[in-house]
């Protein structure tokens, strides 16, 4: 049972990501931290994410932006590590906090984004964004916000940007997987998550044709922020108890 709520997060993630370009993790991060807790479920997250950048890419390619992309990706790089570093010296409940902090500050990103947006232009902007993405990526799998806050500032035509953070996603689920190293739950499980975000992805991509991206986008909404509560909440239990 638990293990089937993992992979029905997985499948509406990879849906969501196919239909809207972002929010992958965003809507996973709940769900498969509260199975597997904070570390390993990160760790299943970011390697679900590559996957899901994997079926992604090839759709996306002919519109990536190539200069914008490898500025957000080199500057992102070099960050990944200090946000892996940052998940070896918490606690589970500090990890718990963090990740259910970061995933509401990225739902809250829309509120506040035409103020923070307004500094995230050109070469500066990306590198900045870049970086956070990547600390973000590799910490908790939450990079979309910063580079959706990026995308606002510097005026990057949607089609294109979504293209171009499918490449990013890919470039950061690798080093970061490289960083944290392979999850540590059963191969067979694993093999079981990853083919249900595959399913997604592809049944996303039929369904991005009928379904809007509004209604898609309240649908991951909800399930972002019910998995960021529920997770804040054990945070408070484990703190409690």
């Amino acid at each position: 049972m638990i293990v089937a709520l993992a992979c029905l997060a997985a499948v509406v993630a990879a849906v969501i990501q196919r239909v809207t370009g972002l929010a992958f993790v965003l809507v996973l991060i709940g769900p498969v931290v509260l199975v597997y807790g904070p570390v390993e479920g990160v760790t299943l997250a970011v390697l679900l994410s590559v996957v899901a950048s994997v079926f992604a890419v090839p759709s996306a390619w002919r519109n990536v932006d190539w200069p914008r992309t490898l500025w957000l990706l080199g500057a992102g790089l070099l960050a990944a590590p200090f946000g892996v570093l940052v998940t070896r010296i918490l606690p589970d409940a500090a990890l718990l906090f963090l990740i259910a902090g970061m995933a509401i500050v990225a739902l809250l990103a829309s509120r506040i984004g035409s103020v923070v947006s307004a500094t995230l232009r050109g070469r500066q902007g990306a590198v900045l964004a870049g970086a956070t993405a990547g600390f973000m990526h590799a910490s908790s799998g939450l990079s979309g916000p910063a580079l959706a806050a990026f995308a606002v500032g510097d005026r990057w035509e949607q089609r294109r940007f979504a293209a171009s953070a499918q490449v990013i996603f890919l470039g950061y689920g690798l080093v970061s997987v490289g960083l944290r190293g392979l999850p540590h739950t059963a191969l067979p499980e694993v093999l079981l998550l990853a083919a249900c975000t595959a399913a997604g992805i592809v049944g996303g991509s039929f369904l991005a044709r009928v379904v809007p991206a509004s209604v898609a986008r309240t649908a991951m909404l909800w399930c972002a922020w019910a998995g960021a509560l529920v997770v804040l909440a054990r945070a408070i239990v484990a703190v409690l108890g």
